[in-house]
């Protein structure tokens, strides 16, 4: 159905937008998302006398790499989900063969932010930085509509596409 792909496009073309202007705001307001960064690997707005601090990074440089990790990221996640929406279009009236096929960027894409967004801001600032104890610098309200966002389109449009021509059993008198 031409419509379902459309949407399929455009939900993958959305999600490129967003990961690229989150890129571009980390780079235009570098410092608001650096002092989020500094402050988590820090730990040092968790709870007093934790018992985890000996994870605790204070190396401004490491902070810088930690933060630039995340923005590069977030910029190959925009691209590929971004060339992922345009071979789609490409593919639109494609056969369903190509037209799934088209898709590959687009779940890789996907994939590479929930894994950011999961994997980094849940597993590693959730967890291993115990982020949750904070309640200033605590990113995992946003990380997880973020990530569930992404993960729902991954899995709406790695549902398998049919063909745009008319279905045999639909032409005809018996539509059952």
């Amino acid at each position: 159905m031409l419509a379902v792909r459309l949407l399929k496009i455009a939900m993958v073309a959305a999600l490129a937008v967003f990961a690229l202007l989150v890129t571009f705001n980390n780079l235009t307001d570098y410092d608001s998302n650096y002092q989020f960064v500094r402050h988590t690997l820090s730990m040092d707005t968790t709870f007093p006398g934790n018992a985890l601090m000996w994870r605790a990074v204070t190396n401004p440089t490491l902070w810088t790499a930690g933060y630039w990790a995340i923005i590069l990221t977030e910029a190959a996640t925009g691209i590929v989900l971004a060339i992922g929406a345009w071979r789609m279009l490409a593919a639109l009236r494609e056969d369903s063969a190509r037209f799934n096929t088209s898709k590959q960027c687009a779940l890789i894409g996907a994939g590479m932010g929930f894994l950011l967004w999961f994997g980094g801001f849940l597993v590693v600032g959730g967890e291993w930085f115990v982020m949750w104890q904070s309640k200033v610098w605590n990113g995992q309200e946003a990380a997880f509509r973020f990530y569930m966002t992404l993960l729902g389109v991954l899995v709406f449009v790695n549902q398998s596409d049919g063909d745009l021509a008319d279905r045999p059993e639909m032409r005809g008198g018996d539509r059952r």
